[in-house]
């Protein structure tokens, strides 16, 4: 038997049943499921950076059950169920693809004789943007800021990379990334004298306005910093378990060896990499 889409959502009422249901599930709210919510998007992202494709559609699918869980906690307070959230995708879906359905319906499709190479990438994207920015209008039409709708909950490095380039739309922006990498420096030297200062916590304030800074140094550059941080990560995991390695085959443990021992084995680690790595 393979189960289908309402399989899944009459499993969740069940589930979500005073009577018939489980203990936990009932228990849930909307501030409880969050945390779940968060873990299973970074478990997704992870089996993907990792190619692990025979568990993404466990992962996937941990991650789609939040969203019905959110739809069944708004089906019973009677704001919205699983149906007005596919509602609401596939319109706004429509919106933002009038080069493809330009009727703004699925029964239109892009005209007769243009193919998707004739739609340039950069226009697409203009016109995604622009949509996007009235979305952001007209939710925020009561906001007097555009920085109001980033969420709070974003890890702090992901959002601040959307509160500059939203601030960049307005041009609120270095012209360049030498801008950028002044003010990179300004913010080491003030770290630093904080530091010679013996002002610990001016110096952790102002390890957040380097963190900051780096972060636009990302954007100048059109990278996404988390992505730039993960890769970082991961080859910093690669290089110390190459010294684990390297110290395991004489039979030593790591708290055993020197800075110095650790940093041969790390630089040998990195030499047989390929360049950029």
């Amino acid at each position: 038997m393979h189960y289908q889409l309402e399989d899944l959502l009459t499993l969740m009422r069940v589930l979500r049943d005073v009577d018939q249901g489980c203990p936990w599930d009932i228990k849930q709210d909307w501030n409880s499921i969050v945390p779940h919510t968060l873990e299973e998007a970074y478990e997704v992202a992870d089996a993907i950076e990792r190619r692990a494709f025979d568990e993404l559609p466990g992962e996937l699918g941990d991650l789609l059950f939040q969203v019905v869980y959110y739809a069944q906690f708004g089906a019973e307070e009677r704001r919205f169920d699983f149906g007005d959230i596919v509602d609401t995708l596939v319109k706004k879906m429509l919106r933002r693809h009038p080069h493809v359905f330009p009727d703004g319906t699925l029964a239109s499709r892009r005209p007769p004789g243009v193919n998707a190479d004739d739609v340039q990438s950069t226009d697409v994207k203009r016109r995604w943007e622009a949509l996007k920015a009235d979305e952001r209008a007209e939710r925020s039409a009561h906001s007097s800021s555009v920085l109001d709708d980033v969420p709070r909950t974003l890890p702090a490095l992901s959002r601040a990379a959307k509160l500059s380039k939203r601030a960049a739309r307005v041009g609120f922006e270095w012209p360049d990334a030498h801008g950028v990498l002044a003010k990179i420096r300004e913010e080491i030297d003030e770290v630093e004298a904080a530091l010679n200062a013996g002002e610990n916590q001016h110096a952790r304030e102002e390890v957040g306005d380097l963190l900051f800074a780096v972060t636009n140094l990302a954007h100048t550059l059109k990278a996404d910093p988390e992505q730039c941080l993960r890769a970082t990560n991961s080859k910093f995991e690669r290089r110390f378990h190459h010294v684990e390695r390297a110290l395991a085959v004489q039979g030593r443990p790591l708290a055993e060896a020197s800075l110095d021992e650790m940093e041969a084995y790390w630089q040998a680690a990195k030499a047989q990499e390929p360049k950029g790595a």
